[in-house]
């Protein structure tokens, strides 16, 4: 097997000049991972093959059914690929984000093991059970663990503004401008911002001229919006919500990039609410678009309860070991006691005790008051880069957030969760307006989209925005999909002050 590897540009073009070359540059590098993924689950069908046959039978050849168990072996891997095909593990939309690639990759493994039934039944084949209870889930999990080190390459060649798909923004000056931000910060979408259409005028009345927004040029207006993206070599187009685009503008601007290929994505108004709270019913001949209520009790709350204190007593008791040597450093270099407390505010407004690892001076919240005018954060939050109030071990813990190890407690306890909106001080929640208010209908916690997003980089209304996301589209996979986001961002250690 030839050794995996995707082509990749690594000259960046000028988004003025990229033109077609850029689409062809985008074009190859995708057409180059599909191959390296064809690759990893044809390799992941042999190894499963090999192993399973060798663990089974040892010498198949030297056995009746060995030879039978043998041609399946061989043949596994095209047909695994096959199976992938079949289920959509190669559609390109897919690529480099979401569970949903993995997913499939799931239904495909229970598709080849109903096959496998299936047929067996009907041809009346006595299959050996073990070889099957050993092949078939090895070729899945090892596909999905090869898979994921394969994006997490991809996701650092985007880390460097390589693999990119070139994108055209339709919206207003302000809207365009925030999704700018949002994928620059996380280039891992692999969606690069090349230019901007704006409106002729804005909401004022006031024209908008030539320029660019954060660097991105305003390649003209919305009914230019098509021939923009061609000129550019976008891959996509897409359009964030604003009233001049109707129902009827979208669909001529979908039937103009129809004839050079170019995708088109939509945002709605409701832009923080997620695809499972949203279905699409036909009413009157419209589609309408029904947006469920978050689901905030019930069933679903008391099992991540119950998931939140069983995970958080058996890191605990893991854990045990470590907490006790850091409160024991903690107290020999610096004096004063090894944890610190403090008034947080939980769900629904309730005040709590939060329990974290010391690591500021003892008199630090005496000291804060004269540190006002030094606070680097905007918003109601504190924050300074380089506090003197810090000791040298307690930053060292903040970098990789082991101060916070302690809230397992608060999780145990009730008070918190192991994933959740930030917890806010008293002072900062008498500041809140309405909307930030929301944040405190859930319980807070130990990490959250916060966390694996940025940390104290974020700015205010970047926080509460996550924040806010996370009640609004809550799930139990959305909390293990961002429990194991934490790891690389606590080992990164970026963000943290």
């Amino acid at each position: 097997m030839p050794k995996l590897g995707f082509m990749v540009v690594t000259e960046r073009v000028p988004a003025h000049t990229a033109g077609a070359s850029a689409a062809r540059a985008s074009s190859a590098w995708m057409r180059s991972y599909v191959h390296g993924l064809l690759w990893i689950d044809a390799g992941a069908g042999v190894l499963a093959g090999a192993s399973a046959l060798q663990i089974r039978f040892g010498h198949p050849l030297t056995t009746s059914a060995g030879p039978w168990y043998l041609l399946f072996s061989l043949a596994l891997p095209a047909l695994w690929v096959l199976v992938v095909a079949f289920s959509g593990g190669y559609a390109r939309r897919f690529i480099g984000q979401g569970t949903e690639e993995f997913r499939r990759v799931l239904s495909a493994g229970v598709v080849l093991t109903a096959a496998v039934a299936i047929t067996a039944y009907s041809a009346k084949v006595d299959v050996a059970r073990g070889y099957v209870l050993l092949a078939l889930p090895t070729v899945v999990l090892g596909t999905l663990i090869m898979r994921y080190a394969w994006r997490k390459r991809l996701h650092r060649l985007r880390a460097r503004g390589l693999c990119m798909r070139g994108v055209v923004v339709v919206g207003h000056p302000e809207s365009a401008r925030d999704l700018v931000r949002q994928f620059r910060r996380e280039p891992y979408h692999g969606m690069g911002v090349i230019g901007v259409c704006l409106p002729r005028r804005r909401m004022s009345g006031e024209p908008i001229g030539p320029g660019d927004i954060d660097g991105c040029p305003v390649l003209g207006g919305f009914g230019e919006a098509a021939e923009a993206a061609e000129r550019a070599g976008a891959d996509t187009v897409a359009v964030l919500s604003c009233p001049e685009m109707d129902g009827l503008e979208l669909r001529r601007l979908a039937w103009r990039l129809e004839k050079s290929g170019t995708d088109l994505t939509v945002a709605p108004a409701l832009m923080e609410v997620a695809g499972p709270r949203t279905t699409i019913r036909a009413v009157a001949g419209m589609p309408l678009l029904h947006v469920e209520h978050p689901e905030l009790a019930g069933a679903r709350r008391v099992v991540k309860g119950l998931f939140d204190r069983a995970a958080a007593a058996l890191a605990l008791a893991a854990l045990a070991p470590l907490l006790l040597g850091l409160a024991a450093l903690i107290r020999g270099l610096d004096p004063g006691p090894a944890l610190f407390r403090q008034t947080r505010v939980g769900k629904d407004g309730v005040e709590f005790t939060v329990y974290k690892f010391r690591t500021m001076v003892v008199e630090a919240e005496h000291l804060k008051t004269g540190l006002r005018l030094a606070n680097e954060h905007d918003g109601v939050l504190f924050k300074m880069r380089r506090d003197p109030r810090v000791t040298a071990f307690g930053g060292w813990l903040r970098r990789y957030s082991l101060d916070e190890l302690p809230q397992l407690l608060n999780v145990v306890r009730g008070d918190m969760s192991l994933v959740g909106p930030r917890p806010p001080l008293p002072d900062e929640v008498a500041r809140y307006g309405r909307d930030v208010r929301r944040r405190l209908v859930v319980k807070p916690g130990m990490t959250g989209l916060w966390q694996v997003s940025g940390r104290s980089d974020l700015s205010w209304e970047e926080s509460v925005r996550l924040d806010l996301r996370y009640v609004e589209n809550w799930s139990l996979t959305l909390d293990v999909q961002i429990l194991w986001k934490t790891w690389s961002a606590v080992v990164r250690g970026a963000g943290a002050y």
